[in-house]
């Protein structure tokens, strides 16, 4: 039986032939795949027909536009006209016509915490909150219903996003005495946006054994009153000591309540990223404990989204289980394993990051590395022994500068090693006399388009304008000097839609608005390449993925409006119709 499916009747944009821009893909890569379409009569029947689209591949001088394309076997087989792939169609091949719509390689979430996101989903949702009373009245209705005792999380808050600044404050941060007193019994937890501060309540500062004597730990700070008493505010490492307490409620879980509730928290993140057409996930930094888990679904056949996950630890943590969890495209080319995750510094938002001079908006502070450099190098020489790739979490311009200085000095004891495309994560704030260094070290920046938008309004505030303009941010810049930049959303700390980020990396139009540094906006083509061909190239998988020919994975994105023509206001009004990956449709909406 051949299975036709109409896409689902929405707004139908008027076949256009567009070419994209050229990917890094060349005609010698083409052939290596299998060419830009397959010439030779079918050997068998596809599972999957598209038909009647414009679908743009990427691949080629010109970034070929086809109306159709066919996979078998989870790979792409046929490209070209609809008489091209007809021949294909046979008993048992779902045929969908697209009516029209842009079809693309499926987009690729170049940084994201996969876990972090379904667990965002099973706690309190703070993003949405317009004041910290909004925040405060969301955990004393949680509070009226939870166990005595019973831990009470969420993530979200921003004090920059909130319409009114809190009564009393400490340093633009509110104090915890109004959540302390909707929740006396009930230690609470609420995570920043960012993830590199938490709030927590009385209760569970006295949990965590914090008082006005207890020292700041190495990269990290607790926020005091002007008496001395902790206001509440954990930065950086500090928050490891309330979530050290937060843990043993983990702890008296039995193991199989564990393992149900990170199940679940999988499921969750699945059912939303396929959702928002995204096909591939980069997670920036799980546990042996975590790929273990992972290794066992794709085993089962139960993650549709493709994982790359880097480890993080530290070197006791990792030393001597390098080899072990080393694996390329396990369980179908589900799961990948060979990068590994630090982090040098902390956020801009939370004057964390690390700074070569002091916060324009707190001038006793230069932000504070996390990890000291040179234990980021130890790590960096046991990774480069072993074959991994090494991705850097670095905000700040001087964080960004002393990771650049270890990878270079880790690279030139390695002379013999080449395309080793280690990463720099965020690379938000960059002197500009260190861009060029990208580009000579073949360092990728791995950066996240909606954090321009969503961070614009205040990186003045932070920066001063001379250095928000000439470093924050600076995708063109880059790009000018060579280097390879990715794009996605450091979900949770942003939600997971590529639209949004798409959106921002072509407008940079912020709250209001107003546009952050313009000049430094990507083209429509350059920003649809950051999400699909660099991401592939960030995790050695551009023979893969990234692009649509013959012999890659057939991993598509189908969108109700094409977002390479339409005005710029109507992208973030375009929807995800089709998630695609292997062959198979694992989203279609309405379905």
């Amino acid at each position: 039986m051949i299975r036709h499916r109409e896409a689902p009747s929405v707004f139908v944009r008027p076949f256009l032939l567009l070419a994209v821009a050229a990917c890094a893909t060349d005609a010698g890569d083409s052939a290596e795949a299998g060419g830009a379409a397959a010439a030779d009569p079918p050997a068998g029947v596809a599972e999957l027909v598209l038909t009647n689209g414009k679908i743009a591949t990427l691949a080629g001088e010109g970034g070929e536009v086809v109306s159709a394309l066919a996979s078998r076997e989870g790979r792409i087989v046929a490209l070209g006209a609809d008489d091209d792939v007809s021949g294909w169609i046979g008993e048992g091949t779902e045929v969908i016509d697209l009516g029209g719509r842009l079809a693309i390689p499926g987009f690729i979430e170049g940084h994201g915490h996969f876990m972090g996101l379904g667990n965002a989903r099973m706690i309190l949702d703070l993003t949405t909150a317009d004041t910290w009373d909004d925040i405060v009245s969301l955990v004393g209705e949680a509070a009226s219903s939870a166990e005595p005792g019973a831990w009470i999380s969420g993530r979200g808050w921003h004090q920059e996003k909130w319409s009114e600044a809190p009564d009393p404050m400490v340093e633009g941060q509110p104090v915890h005495d109004g959540l302390s007193a909707v929740s006396p019994a009930n230690p609470v937890i609420l995570t920043h946006a960012s993830g590199h501060a938490s709030f927590v309540n009385a209760r569970a500062l006295e949990l965590a054994g914090i008082d006005a004597d207890t020292p700041n730990p190495p990269g990290g700070e607790i926020v005091h009153d002007e008496t001395g008493r902790p206001t509440g505010v954990l930065r950086e490492t500090a928050q490891r000591l309330a979530r050290a307490a937060f843990a043993e409620e983990e702890a008296n879980r039995s193991e199989v309540e564990r393992e149900a509730r990170a199940r679940e928290q999988v499921r969750l993140a699945n059912e939303e990223l396929l959702r928002k057409g995204v096909t591939s996930f980069q997670d920036a930094g799980s546990g042996f404990g975590t790929v273990d888990l992972l290794r066992t679904l794709a085993d089962e056949g139960a993650l549709p989204v493709r994982l790359y996950v880097m480890l993080q630890g530290g070197m006791a943590t990792l030393e001597g289980r390098l080899d072990e969890y080393y694996m390329v495209g396990h369980g179908g080319d589900r799961l990948t394993v060979r990068s590994i995750k630090q982090v040098a510094d902390g956020a801009l938002g939370s004057h964390g990051a690390w700074l070569l001079e002091p916060y324009a908006d707190m001038p006793s502070s230069i932000g504070l590395p996390t990890t000291p450099p040179e234990e980021i190098e130890r790590i960096a020489r046991l990774a480069i022994e072993r074959g991994y790739q090494v991705n850097t979490h670095a905000i700040g311009d001087r964080a960004n500068r002393e990771v650049l200085d270890l990878y270079g000095r880790t690279f030139a004891d390695h002379a013999e090693m080449s395309d080793l495309r280690w990463r720099i994560e965020h690379a938000q704030h960059v002197n500009p006399a260190d861009i060029p260094r990208f580009a000579e070290l073949g360092v990728i920046a791995s950066m996240q388009g909606v954090h321009a938008c969503s961070d614009g309004p205040w990186v003045v505030l932070r920066l001063g304008p001379g250095r928000a303009r000439s470093g924050a941010y600076v995708w063109r810049d880059f790009m000018r000097a060579g280097v390879v930049v990715t794009n996605g959303t450091d979900v949770p700390v942003e939600d997971a839609d590529p639209l949004a980020s798409f959106h921002c990396t072509v407008t940079r139009v912020i709250e209001g608005g107003d546009t952050f540094f313009e000049e430094q906006a990507m083209t429509r083509e350059e920003a649809l390449r950051s999400y699909t061909w660099a991401n592939a190239y960030a995790a050695f998988e551009e023979d893969l993925k990234g692009t649509l020919e013959v012999g890659k994975l057939a991993d598509i994105t189908v969108l109700s409006r094409d977002i390479l023509t339409i005005p710029a206001d109507e992208i973030l009004e375009t929807v995800v119709d089709y998630t695609i990956i292997g062959g198979r449709t694992e989203y279609s909406r309405g379905s």
